[in-house]
């Protein structure tokens, strides 16, 4: 079984199905990361948009129960960071340093998520052109190898043995290319999200310290999610 003039058997051959599996992986995930920052993106519209049409604080974070995403995660993590927890609160931590941190925390967790397949995508773009010049170095030595024994140094001989060698390197910068290239673009994605929930989170906090950080109904307030969006 050959590749162009390249036996796949060899060990250039299974240098090139490594690089063609990378090249795999790495579309791959280019795809499953577009499909979920195009669902984070539509679940946090949807979201924001119905956490601020609502007038009562306790209803818009009370929605967060029942919707998914990033956005509303942020909104649950708020909503219980003020609840007692084991029937007491926790000593020494005031409620306004119990929900920053729990959304600091939610906002560490919805990174972590994000960045699932970043590293895949780094060693790709990053190995690739080395794995690709070790399989050229392996022809070109199995080539003159070749040509020792044959005897013949004609341009004839040498020329075709090192011109398949060098395949591998081609097919390695070929795969590394778009690694980086998608590699970059989904960084970018990421730092924006993450700058977008640091928004929401601050909008969030604003509105419970405007509140007390009371989110109950009974807790009445001259305050309104509508009106302190203006201030926030």
């Amino acid at each position: 079984m050959t590749f162009g003039h390249v036996e796949l058997l060899s060990p250039e051959g299974g240098v090139i199905l490594l690089l063609l599996l990378f090249s795999v992986l790495t579309w791959t995930l280019g795809v499953l990361k577009l499909l979920q920052y195009r669902r984070l993106q539509r679940r946090a519209r949807q979201f924001r948009a119905l956490f601020w049409q609502q007038d009562d604080l306790s209803h818009s974070l009370s929605h967060s129960i029942a919707e998914t995403g990033a956005f509303a995660n942020l909104a649950q993590a708020a909503l219980q960071a003020p609840q007692p927890v084991n029937g007491k609160l926790t000593p020494g931590l005031h409620l306004p340093d119990r929900v920053e941190r729990a959304l600091q925390q939610q906002i560490q967790r919805e990174r972590r998520t994000l960045e699932t397949g970043l590293a895949v995508l780094a060693s790709v773009g990053t190995t690739s052109p080395f794995i690709g010049l070790f399989g050229t170095v392996w022809g070109i030595m199995a080539a003159l190898q070749q040509i020792g024994l044959s005897g013949s140094a004609s341009l004839d001989t040498v020329a075709g043995p090192i011109g398949n060698a060098l395949i591998a390197t081609g097919i390695g910068i070929a795969v590394a290319v778009p690694a980086v290239l998608i590699y970059n673009y989904f960084l970018r994605r990421l730092k924006l999200a993450i700058a977008d929930m640091d928004d929401f989170a601050h909008d969030i906090f604003s509105l419970l310290q405007a509140h007390d950080f009371q989110v109950t109904p009974q807790s009445a307030t001259p305050y309104s999610v509508k009106n302190i969006r203006e201030v926030v």
